[in-house]
């Protein structure tokens, strides 16, 4: 897995799918997921893209498909299957009040965040399937730097939620037996207690990944300027502190330096920026993609800036 974060506006969608691409035609299956609320994914590429993954160019060898998240179709889900539950477990006339209770859940605080890291997860499970790598376009880095560290939250939470459920099953065993009586509600209580553990395990195993260098990498865009090299930096001082690993830093857009007398001075600023970046995060390769003429979308403009990501990297 690999994410490519940073501030808002340096390039992120378009360089998430250029190493996509790149990786597409170097022969892998490759899965780009937006988790943006304000999805670009579709509009770079000039097509549909939705919840379910969609193909977006087919190579010689390799294959690239997207997806945009979607939390309220994880949401619907969720509660939808939530709600089949409760309705088995409760007597009737408490449906309409666990319908309600469900609805206000819909809206609750952390819900949205909630949605998109189980969908996350899902793809991730799925890309460990279907694909050889999955790349994640992320929102802007504070939302995302929250996302990265529910796993653990949620893990933790959902086996909180098991050990209660043990504990109310003890108990309600224990009066059963006293009583001489069976329970009409096991199943209902097996199908919960396994829906339970199949998130507890999801988001185990996505924090587990999270940290393991062998199989995720974070991507940090931003372009040579004040702000964005500031937040950057915050960026990966915080992962870090997450213990998931910087795989790179790429500067986007970087002025000409024989662009006339305007740009040559914006060069100058860039490269006191760019050398500050290359001083506090030595450890990491940054790579230098030039502003390019046009708009940069469609598959062909796409290509273009994957070949420069290429020879990036190579210098």
């Amino acid at each position: 897995m690999l994410f490519v974060g940073g501030k808002g506006g340096v390039g992120k969608t378009s360089l998430a799918s250029a190493l996509a691409v790149a990786r597409a035609r170097d022969g892998e299956r490759v899965l780009v997921v937006s988790t943006d609320p304000a999805h670009n994914l579709g509009h770079l590429w000039r097509r549909e893209v939705g919840d379910a993954p969609v193909r977006l160019a087919d190579f010689a060898r390799g294959s690239l498909d997207g997806v945009e998240v979607d939390p309220h179709a994880t949401i619907d889900r969720h509660l939808d299957a939530v709600e089949k539950t409760m309705t088995r477990m409760l007597p009737e006339r408490q449906h309409r009040a666990a319908r309600e209770h469900l609805e206000r859940a819909r809206h609750a605080p952390g819900s949205h965040e909630s949605a998109v890291l189980e969908r996350i997860a899902e793809l991730a499970e799925a890309g460990q399937r279907d694909y050889d790598a999955v790349i994640f376009d992320t929102a802007p880095s504070g939302h995302t730097l929250r996302l990265l560290a529910l796993p653990g939250q949620l893990a933790g939470w959902t086996e909180t939620l098991l050990r209660n459920r043990d504990r109310s099953e003890r108990f309600s065993a224990a009066m059963r037996g006293l009583a001489g009586t069976a329970d009409p509600q096991a199943e209902a209580q097996a199908d919960l207690r396994r829906a339970l553990q199949r998130r507890r395990d999801r988001f185990s195993g996505m924090q587990q990944a999270i940290a393991d260098p062998a199989r995720t990498g974070f991507v940090v865009v931003f372009t040579a300027e004040a702000l964005p090299v500031a937040e950057t930096l915050e960026v990966v001082q915080s992962l870090r502190s997450m213990g998931v690993t910087v795989a790179g830093l790429v500067a986007n857009r970087r002025s000409p330096a024989d662009g006339g007398e305007v740009l040559a001075a914006r060069r100058t600023v860039e490269d006191a920026h760019l050398q500050h970046v290359r001083d506090a995060v030595p450890d990491a390769p940054v790579l230098e993609i030039p502003l390019v003429p046009g708009e940069l979308t469609g598959p062909e403009a796409l290509t273009t800036l994957a070949g420069l990501l290429e020879c990036a990297a190579v210098g």
